[in-house]
């Protein structure tokens, strides 16, 4: 595998190209290294009354919607981001994931599953009394990702 720069001046933004003849594992480990990132150094600000907190991403543990506004949750607290959730969706690293149709998570922070076959399950996390429910449609691609997650640690 090569790796190359290339230095161009006049460009306005930087963009990473993968070339390669077909999309394998390690492919897709370059890729979500490279997205998480890039998604990393753009960070978020928080807000809470008249106050901006600029605070890591992984002291988050969810984000959702509550009446018309999406919240960041920490193990302590809630503030307020000036994002839709599909816009979260993409800029959030590959640690954060949509858990349903109001809720992404930070699978980072998952300290237990309840698993409910007929409807949402529960994900806990630790030292706080917060829990999330994940939609049965959502359930699938979160496991995955755990599975993964585990896999490659």
């Amino acid at each position: 595998m090569k790796v190359r720069i290339e230095i161009d001046e006049n460009i306005e933004e930087d963009e990473i190209l993968i070339r390669c003849r077909s999309v394998n594992d390690t492919i897709m480990k370059i890729q979500s290294a490279v997205s998480d990132i890039s998604s990393e150094s753009k960070g978020l600000i928080f807000y809470k009354n008249d106050t901006e907190y600029y605070i890591s991403l992984n002291k988050i543990l969810f984000f959702e919607t509550d009446n018309g506004k999406i919240n960041g949750h920490t193990k302590d607290d809630i503030y307020e981001v000036k994002y839709k959730l599909y816009e979260l969706e993409e800029l959030l690293p590959g640690s954060f994931t949509r858990v349903s149709k109001s809720t992404i998570l930070n699978i980072n922070h998952i300290y237990s599953i309840h698993k409910n076959i007929t409807s949402s399950s529960i994900v806990q996390f630790e030292n706080t009394h917060k829990k999330v429910y994940v939609s049965r449609s959502y359930y699938k691609p979160l496991k995955m990702k755990l599975d993964e997650r585990r896999i490659t640690k």
